[in-house]
């Protein structure tokens, strides 16, 4: 029936009933407006609960009053401030505040620090507060929820979240507002505003919402799953069985000494390193492949469609060789190596948390076999972490107690033998496995970084003993690539070092390696001019077994070469060292730079280096590293005079 159809006293009641409902509408603005947030702070309240329980590892730990782990702490700040969340408070299932996040970091409550916790909370419900700000320190308009955190159907704690509404409120109410106004004498068309308007809202918070999920898993720098989005994958790959024959293996990849690039090259170099490794990483893997960056320079590779460790060795392969490939990190090129762990699903382990273990343990085990290659999980690497993690832990205190000691090696003139100085060597006597290779704790400073306190200390003491030996023998202290990150404070520390002691500059010599010199060379250059302007000497160790460059000998003016022991073993079977080591003895002569040979064990390699014009001997057949106490100057006071 069309309208014109409709008798009047109709068309009055219907007009007269709408104009009713646009007042109420109109009267019923506020209130709704009101509840729909209410609404809004519940349903994204919930939803970021559950994002915590996904989300932070150890959560029920937490719960139970124990400190965040740092993963757990990531993972928080990760999804902190999501979805207009700026504080959130956690309870225990019985009420006890047990966590608070307040920007710009978490922290641990008290026993003192209660809070009330609605008990209909307890029971499982949600409680919401809408709250008027002052705009200053606090959101003009936010919500107060309580929202219990679930484990299934179990109630583990409960969240209170603080969302700013601000912005939420004013665009709900100014909505519903218009669509109300707009209706005037035709309320169909503003519940079609408003329905149009709601379904926008609904877009924004849709796409906020795939938006805060894309983050929660998602490393920001290299646009790689994280840790929380890589578990979660290899997860779903473990319970999936794959195609027939196929399995799964996880391949974890460190990159080796990242921290000395980033002290050498800055932040932001290393930031461009790690996104340049993403992309290599990448382009190597298969579409259904994943690859993750876990933390710092860690990255772990997903390898899917495995037959055997061949497929994974070959990947492994590629990954080693690529990633060897100088790296541009804007301010210059540097060359870099990575480690890498292997494990196989059904080989190494049955589930997602015990594979990942396993492919940490092969990467300490790789490690340990030195830098730039690779290894499968061995089932004997748990007591080998077990002791390798406690040896960090007695070598950081015994650190700290001084419960190291420096041992001397004598360095003699090899024209007539006369003693000219000792080079400082660390040792440590380990109170329960006794005597520790430096081969395994200077290694292990370095994984663990205490490489650059332990320096210091080389430095400090050395110093100190030097300067109550007689005023014509020198002491040489190695300086690691870590303590060359300090730039300036590493000058600063060595003359600290002088002043203390009270040692004149001319009787230190610092030695450094060639690889120190590979990258950055510029920013080493200008430290070891700092360093030589104090009036000591310096050294470059181990030459001609890296990539030797005779740019750094006119570049910058070292007063030793030091002939690696590998050329002073090879004298006694290869007449081709001999033609090497003439080279750099004359090579060294002719730019005034005096010539050491290490590793000296024979009659006849004593002979070879004399007979070739080396200015310097060291080596067992000439004496061992002696503490202070038993050295030559001290047992052959003749020696010291000559």
């Amino acid at each position: 029936m069309s309208s014109r159809h409709i008798p009047h006293f109709q068309r009055l009641l219907w007009l007269s009933g709408g104009l009713l409902a646009l007042i109420g509408v109109l009267l019923g603005i506020d209130r709704l407006a009101l509840h729909h947030l209410q609404m809004d702070a519940e349903r994204t309240a919930n939803d970021w609960a559950v994002q915590l329980t996904r989300t932070v590892p150890g959560l029920d730990q937490v719960l139970q009053g124990k400190a965040p782990s740092r993963e757990a702490q990531v993972v928080i700040s990760t999804i902190h401030g999501s979805a207009g969340l700026f504080r959130f408070r956690l309870f225990n299932p019985q009420g006890r505040l047990v966590l608070v996040s307040e920007a710009p970091g978490l922290a641990q409550a008290g026993p003192q620090d209660t809070m009330p916790v609605p008990p209909s909370v307890l029971a499982g419900s949600s409680s919401v507060r809408l709250v008027q700000g002052n705009g200053l320190t606090l959101p003009t308009m936010y919500s107060e929820v309580y929202v219990p955190v679930l484990d299934g159907d179990r109630t583990i704690g409960v969240v209170e979240v603080y969302l700013d509404q601000s912005e939420r409120a004013k665009l709900t109410t100014d909505s519903f507002r218009q669509a109300a106004l707009l209706a005037g004498g035709a309320l169909a068309a503003s519940f079609a505003l408003g329905s149009a308007v709601w379904l926008r809202r609904l877009g924004v918070e849709r796409r906020a919402h795939e938006r805060l999920q894309y983050l929660v898993q998602h490393d920001n720098l290299t646009g790689t799953l994280n840790l929380a989005g890589f578990r979660q994958r290899l997860r779903q790959a473990c319970r999936q069985p794959g195609d027939e024959g196929l399995g799964l293996a996880v391949l974890a990849v460190d990159i080796d000494d990242f921290k000395g690039i980033n002290d050498r090259h800055g932040h932001a170099a290393g930031d461009h390193l790690l996104a340049r490794t993403a992309d290599r990483l990448r382009s190597l893997l298969r579409g259904a492949d994943t690859l993750a960056r876990l933390g710092g320079d860690r990255f772990a590779v997903l390898q899917l469609g495995v037959t055997g460790s061949d497929d994974v060795k070959a990947l492994a392969e590629r990954i080693l060789a690529m990633l060897s490939e100088p790296c541009d990190v804007g301010n210059g090129e540097v060359q870099v190596t990575v480690t890498i762990g292997a494990a196989i699903l059904g080989v190494d382990g049955g589930d997602d948390e015990t594979l990942t273990q396993r492919a940490e343990q092969a990467l300490l085990r790789a490690r340990s076999s030195g830098r730039g290659g690779y290894s499968f999980y061995d089932p004997g690497l748990n007591a080998a972490l077990q002791r390798r993690r406690q040896l960090a832990l007695d070598l950081e205190l015994s650190l700290a107690h001084g419960r190291l000691q420096l041992h001397y090696q004598p360095l003699f003139r090899s024209s007539d033998g006369a003693l000219q100085g000792y080079e400082a060597l660390a040792r440590w006597h380990h109170p329960v496995q006794g005597p520790i290779s430096p081969a395994e704790f200077i290694p292990l400073a370095e994984e663990n970084g205490l490489i650059v306190a332990l320096g210091r200390w080389v430095l400090h003491t050395a110093c100190q003993e030097a300067a109550r030996w007689p005023g014509n023998l020198s002491v040489a202290v190695n300086l690691s690539a870590a303590q060359f990150g300090l730039g300036d404070a590493l000058v600063s520390e060595v003359r600290e070092a002088l002043d203390q002691a009270g040692l004149p500059a001319g009787r230190l010599e610092l030695e450094i390696t060639e690889s120190l010199l590979m990258n950055h060379t510029n920013q080493v250059l200008q430290t070891l001019r700092a360093l030589h302007a104090l009036g000591l000497k310096i050294g470059m160790d181990d030459f001609g077994t890296g990539f030797s460059s005779l740019a750094y000998l006119w570049r910058f003016p070292f007063d030793k070469l030091k002939i690696d022991r590998a050329f002073t073993q090879g004298l006694d079977t290869d007449t081709k060292v001999e033609v090497i080591v003439r080279a750099i003895v004359q090579m060294a002569h002719a730019l005034g730079i005096r010539v050491n040979a290490e590793g000296v064990e024979t009659e006849a390699q004593r002979e070879a280096l004399v007979r070739h014009g080396c200015d310097e001997l060291q080596g067992f057949l000439l004496g061992r590293p002696q503490p202070v106490g038993k050295l030559a100057h001290e047992t052959q006071p003749e020696t010291a005079a000559a």
